[in-house]
């Protein structure tokens, strides 16, 4: 696995090397060691008391076979086992909570790192990996280390320290038991080898697939509306039958690989078993050991089929592990900004509400052509500019380099520290009305909440909402309509009282019966302050104080409403467009 920390480019998220996903890691146990320290101590204890039943039998035969065994023996001999089985028992337990907090708590802060830097990411680093990948990061892979902790944190503990003295004790018996063994690590080095070479290949493409069956899941919901209005049901359904099909391919490989990986390791075993039969064989002929020995050096052997299989089987579910982690370091560690764009993106300096935008150009794509071709404009203090222009022109494209949710590739972009943006799609989280309305201003109380809703005109929505502030919205909760949504979202915007407010096409879906409402709430929500609005209707341009005219990632018209009138260029084409068809929609029907 190489090591990768750019952003992605169209083919998903980065995907962290071997060595940095462990340097993270490493970093994260920070304050966790102690506890895994202690862990691995009562770890060896636990595994040192569990020699003391196959030992305590081998005694037990040899004292059967010289004849000086007797029923005072056989108690003596069940006392010691039972008090090694319950030491090794508690000890085994104790070991498995404490690797198991220090496991979730470095999980914990993983995840909560991942969800920040996630939240973090430019729009364009997201899109172009597909939502569904971070999607998948942020559930599957996270739900994956996290359901392995049962097998992980015992295998990690209490089953490799087994195995390892469960072979001092075989050599501690007689050396030719512990060189027997010798025999089968061909075999399991062998097998561990291969399915090291084969199995991250495996999963992840497996991972990658889950995530190409999430993207397409998260499109199906999302563009639920365009698919049933343009009868794309078969069509998607397709897609996601083909993602899922694709899922079950690469699953079945990963079994298979995990079925050859189980049948090697059986060969190992009978080698081992048959090594300590010829070495027991040979020592008892020679004098040089006895049958209890013997017997020990087989129960012992016996023993370790269940850790052995149990690692082994913990490798298996490891290098899914592994593949997941190395998917969430990849979201950690990338770059919340392009490394190689020229671009500055600063607060500016000469006034708190004042935007300066210099020589600016922007790609989504390093070989496409530019989406802003060097566009420079100040919007001073208080002024309330709109940006029209046909779809495509660069509109919201400069809004969200304007934002800082895009990074330009050249030019600079000052902006106020305290920049708020809606957009056309306005969401609604679940959670309570207050809770929707207080996530940009967590300290609003009540008052200034409904003063918020009552500059937006949306007081109404209160008596219409079965429990007021206290009603649930979201999925699962008290449905709203989307002018009530986008009216929320502009009381939010009024709550957090940003110095710089952009609108980008926030009001467009509010439709005839509703457009005027939501009018009058976003000139209250840009009321004393520096403004930005991407007009779906040229109404709301000409109440702003300035209009610039859009085309090909150009500003190719900028005034007041009055001065582009005049001039008779596209502005006033469109304006007469526009009046046209509003006299047509308002006329007789």
């Amino acid at each position: 696995m190489t090591e990768t920390t750019g952003t992605a480019s169209g083919g998903g998220l980065p995907v962290a090397g071997g060595s940095q996903t462990w340097r993270v890691v490493w970093r994260m146990s920070h304050g966790h060691r102690r506890k895994l320290v202690a862990a691995a101590v009562l770890g060896i204890v636990a595994a040192t008391a569990g020699l003391v039943a196959p030992a305590a039998i081998g005694y037990l035969v040899d004292g059967v076979q010289d004849g000086t065994a007797d029923v005072g023996t056989v108690v003596w001999v069940l006392a010691v086992m039972i008090a090694a089985a319950v030491a090794g028992a508690a000890g085994a337990a104790v070991t498995v909570v404490l690797a198991a907090r220090s496991y979730h708590a470095i999980l914990a802060e993983l995840r909560e790192r991942l969800v920040e830097r996630a939240m973090s990411l430019p729009q364009s680093v997201v899109e172009d990996a597909g939502t569904g990948d971070l999607v998948s990061r942020s559930s599957d892979d996270v739900a994956q280390v996290a359901d392995a902790a049962p097998q992980i944190i015992p295998a990690f503990t209490t089953v490799v320290f087994t195995i390892l003295v469960t072979f001092a004790g075989m050599a501690a018996l007689d050396l030719w038991y512990g060189l027997a063994l010798i025999v089968v690590l061909p075999v399991y080095v062998v097998t561990v080898r291969w399915y090291l070479r084969t199995g991250p290949r495996v999963y992840r493409a497996e991972r990658a697939a889950m995530s190409g069956r999430a993207q397409q899941l998260v499109e199906s919901q999302r563009g639920h509306a365009t698919i049933l209005g343009f009868d794309l049901t078969e069509h998607r359904h397709h897609r996601v039958l083909d993602a899922s099909w694709n899922v079950v391919a690469h699953s079945l490989r990963a079994r298979t690989v995990q079925n050859m990986f189980f049948g090697r390791l059986n060969i190992a075993e009978y080698l081992g078993m048959a090594a300590i039969l010829l070495a027991g064989f040979w020592l008892i002929d020679a004098g040089q050991s006895t049958v209890g020995a013997a017997t020990a050096a087989m129960l012992l052997f016996l023993r370790l089929f269940g850790p052995i299989g149990q690692l082994l089987i913990v490798v298996d579910i490891l290098q899914s592990v592994l593949a997941s982690l190395a998917r969430m370091v990849g979201v950690i560690t990338t770059p919340t900004h392009t490394d190689t764009a020229p671009a500055r993106s600063a607060p500016s300096q000469d006034s708190p509400a004042t935007v300066q935008i210099e020589g600016v150009t922007h790609r989504y794509h390093q070989d496409s052509s530019p989406a802003l071709h060097d566009i420079t404009l100040t919007i001073d203090p208080g002024e309330r500019i709109a940006i029209v222009g046909a779809s495509g022109a660069g509109k919201s494209t400069l809004a969200a380099v304007i934002a800082g949710i895009h990074h330009a590739q050249q030019g600079t972009v000052a902006r106020p520290g305290r920049t708020a943006v809606i957009t056309q799609e306005v969401h609604t989280f679940a959670g309570t009305l207050r809770d929707n309305l207080t996530l940009a201003a967590p300290d609003a109380e009540d008052q200034d909440v409904r003063a918020a809703l009552a500059a937006t005109g949306a007081s109404g929505l209160l008596e219409l909402l079965p429990e007021g502030l206290d009603t649930m919205l979201g999925t699962t909760g008290h449905p709203l309509t989307a002018a009530q949504a986008q009216q929320i979202a502009l009381a939010r915007m009024v709550l957090a009282d940003p110095d710089l407010a952009i609108l980008d096409e926030a009001t467009a879906e509010a439709g005839s019966s509703h457009a005027n409402i939501l009018d009058r709430a976003a000139d209250a929500a840009l009321a004393g302050r520096t403004g930005l609005v991407i007009a779906h209707r040229l109404s709301q341009a000409a109440a702003c104080d300035r209009i610039l005219v859009m085309a090909g990632g150009k500003i190719i018209e900028d005034g007041t409403h009055a001065d582009l009138l005049a001039s008779g260029g596209v502005y006033a084409r469109l304006w007469e467009v526009w009046a046209q068809g509003r006299e047509r929609a308002d006329g007789p029907q």
